[in-house]
């Protein structure tokens, strides 16, 4: 039983993933949807154009599924179609239709656009508008100027829907992201505690697993906020969201530090238990506040404010950790008591404390009793001096 109850855990986890997935780009996919509609609508009903291939496809590129660059792929888009329908409608008038006058146009369009120092959206928009030019209606009379037409509409509708139809709130946006990357912290740092109190180390296994994997919610955290930022930028109903966003963006270099931290404090306390070190009942009650600090965090910048009421949590866990030390610990329980206090600086960070002031503060609340417990950006032998800093 235990093969089938695996294999359908694994399934369910599979199939919520993707629902968030796609959570994530739902907007976008209706903005595109509507965009395209949109951008055949006024090329065709209102400009008149029988065929305007190019609105509905220029819509559709510009707002795409990969988000937060919008505005400079608009741009690109409208000058490579340029570029490329110019040189597909001059060359293939001249030279005819065909395979090798294909790959001749393509050639030629992203040649072209290279030589004039285009991006790389610029030179793929270029070769295929070549290509689409050939073979979707081949000029017989000369350069179609109603393509480059379709172009500039698509891209314009597709910038008036994210702007003003269907604009992304940017701090839903951010929070769907950021709520599994905290979610790790919390997870990691409850069952870190809960192994400790049990004396059993497959929970911090567990745990050690979780905040591991954390790395690519960090990432996806770290790719959504440009999207975010473009958002609260270019839709004027969003943007009183930028005081929102500008804390998530603050937060999220100490949100990283803090699970990289919590790692390195649950890779520790393995090594805590194998030497069969003491742990305190203030060692796992200092943890279990962070965590409780942690969802704090989370709710608040939901919210969209700054996490100020997380401070009292913060320093009870690092006075809670101070009594531990004080009891006497072994080696591995002094680094987790300085991975703590590293915890509690970074999440004083996320409450708007510049990292000098949020030293102190874990200095004054917890006293300075050594050089292994100060705090930093990752204590002991397996701190990763890598992250971003």
């Amino acid at each position: 039983m235990t093969g089938p109850r695996r294999r359908l855990g694994k399934a369910r986890e599979l199939l919520v993933e993707r629902w968030r997935q796609f959570r994530a780009v739902e907007v976008v996919v209706a903005q595109s949807a509507v965009a395209a509609a949109l951008a055949w609508f006024l090329a065709a009903g209102v400009l008149g154009n029988p065929q305007p291939v190019f609105a509905p496809i220029a819509a559709m590129i510009t707002l795409g599924i990969s988000t937060g660059q919008r505005l400079r792929r608009a741009v690109e888009l409208v000058l490579g179609v340029i570029a490329g329908i110019a040189v597909g409608d001059g060359l293939i008038y001249v030279i005819g239709t065909g395979a090798w006058q294909i790959g001749v146009g393509a050639a030629l369009a992203m040649s072209v656009t290279i030589l004039a120092g285009g991006s790389a959206g610029v030179v793929s928009q270029a070769a295929t508008s070549s290509v689409l030019v050939a073979t979707l209606r081949p000029p017989s009379e000369g350069i179609y100027f109603t393509r480059i037409i379709d172009a500039l509409i698509g891209g314009a509708v597709a910038l008036a829907v994210m702007a003003l139809v269907l604009p992304v709130n940017p701090v839903t946006v951010v929070s769907r992201v950021a709520r599994p990357a905290l979610d790790v912290l919390v997870e990691g740092l409850t069952v870190t505690a809960r192994g400790l109190a049990e004396r059993d180390q497959d929970p911090l296994q567990e745990a050690l697993a979780t905040l591991t994997r954390g790395e690519d919610k960090l990432e996806e955290f770290y790719q959504v906020l440009p999207e975010g930022r473009e958002a609260a930028t270019i839709a004027p109903v969003r943007w009183r969201a930028r005081a929102a966003l500008q804390h998530y963006m603050k937060a999220a270099e100490y949100i990283e530090r803090a699970v990289r931290n919590a790692r390195v404090l649950t890779r520790r306390a393995v090594t805590l238990l194998r030497d069969d070190e003491p742990a305190p009942r203030e060692l796992v009650e200092s943890i279990c506040s962070l965590a409780e600090a942690a969802k704090v965090v989370q709710r608040d910048l939901r919210r969209g404010v700054i996490p100020k009421t997380c401070t009292a949590m913060v320093c009870r866990a690092v006075e809670q950790a101070s009594a531990a030390y004080r009891q006497g610990l072994g080696f591995s329980g002094n680094v987790v008591v300085a991975q703590i206090r590293a915890i509690a600086t970074d999440l004083l960070g996320t409450a708007g404390l510049p990292h000098d002031e949020a030293e102190r503060e874990v200095r004054r609340v917890g006293g300075t009793p050594g050089d292994n417990l100060e705090t930093g950006n990752g204590s002991g032998e397996d701190s990763d001096p890598s992250g971003r800093r």
